[in-house]
């Protein structure tokens, strides 16, 4: 994204927040809603949780990763504000680790009911059932097709199965999400609005009353969502899930709508982000078709894709993402892909 883009970005969004919460503190948003953050170990170094208190109990959006430090922030914030009546619900956006990380410790502990939509789910649990496992073949293959040589893929076999390292356990029942459905947090009804690309089924929780949306990684201010490929789905179209995704979320909500995302700061301006999403993935699309008059690989196009170094903490991520628009193309008809005797793939624009 150029400067110029950034600064039109910036300016479309508003943060009525100028503080953020410290560890193990809640800080008030609207009523009844409470932020807080938790700490990751990535380079992305925190989540956006929300404790959503109603009169006789709490609900809890998203749960922060699997670490000792996380639970010992969760104790602090038990002790010191949800003491008095119980944490009844347990709602996660969807199942990447930092959202669902404590999701069966905080269940187990605060004896709550769990509410996740299926796919995130049953997808939570496929891979845990893959923890400490070595890596199939048809994933090895996979990332071999998309260009990576023998040291990144025994990089790769390497971390396979890490997925559990990250997630403490789910519980073996759950109620629930579907599109549309309207839950009660608090005291406050919330609509249900399912996105897909980044994840497969992931839920946000839109209060029409309180004009707020707990968007998850849906709506980001400052980053786009990761929207990858993955091995068990080779020939998946999550970008254009992603951009449908999009355009979902700008038709439901109102343009004022308050949005309280997963990383970054609380801001008003969904439609201006949404469009700039939109239109930024398209432009990388259309800058892909003239890089691909001649053949690529999916790594080759990480330099028209990305302008943080890829390096092996993000190779896949960057993999998945480059085949999300590759296969965007194809879909589209605008792309065609050929295997080499090596079994590598290699991707050309359509004249």
């Amino acid at each position: 994204m150029s400067e110029s883009n950034k600064t039109r970005r910036d300016a479309a969004l508003n943060y009525p927040f100028e503080n953020k919460p410290e560890p193990g503190e809640l800080l008030p948003i609207v009523e009844g809603v409470n932020w807080l953050r938790m700490p990751l170990p990535f380079s992305l170094n925190h989540i956006n949780l929300w404790a959503i208190e109603g009169d006789d109990d709490w609900s809890i959006v998203d749960t922060g990763l699997a670490s000792d430090e996380t639970i010992e922030l969760w104790q602090a914030v038990h002790n010191k504000y949800c003491s008095s009546k119980p944490v009844k619900n347990i709602l996660i956006t969807h199942m990447h680790p930092d959202h669902i990380g404590l999701a069966g410790w905080l269940t187990r502990t605060c004896k709550a009911e769990l509410s996740i939509t299926r796919s995130e789910y049953l997808t939570c649990r496929h891979l845990l059932d893959y923890s400490h496992k070595e890596a199939p073949q048809e994933a090895v293959d996979f990332y071999r097709a998309a260009g990576l040589d023998e040291e990144q893929l025994e990089n790769y076999r390497g971390q396979f199965g890490g997925f559990g390292k990250f997630v403490r356990g789910l519980p073996h029942s759950y109620r629930r999400l579907t599109d549309g459905q309207i839950v009660k947090i608090g005291n406050y009804d919330w609509r249900v609005i399912v996105g897909s690309g980044h994840s497969t089924e992931h839920a946000c929780f839109y209060c029409e009353e309180l004009n707020v949306i707990i968007s998850g990684d849906q709506i980001l201010p400052t980053i786009s969502s990761n929207v990858s490929v993955r091995a068990t789905e080779p020939y998946e179209n999550p970008l254009q899930d992603w951009l449908d995704s999009c355009q979902k979320l700008i038709d439901e909500l109102p343009s004022d709508v308050l949005v309280l995302p997963s990383h970054g700061k609380p801001f008003t301006g969904a439609h201006e982000r949404l469009n700039g999403l939109i239109n930024e993935h398209e432009g990388d699309m259309e800058k892909l078709k003239v890089e691909c008059m001649t053949p690529k690989r999916a790594i080759d196009v990480f330099p028209i894709l990305f302008r943080a170094k890829i390096d092996r903490n993000n190779l896949l991520m960057a993999t998945g993402e480059s085949l999300a628009h590759l296969n965007c193309l194809i879909a589209r008809g605008e792309m065609s892909v050929t295997m080499d005797s090596a079994g590598v793939n290699y991707y050309q624009s359509k004249v």
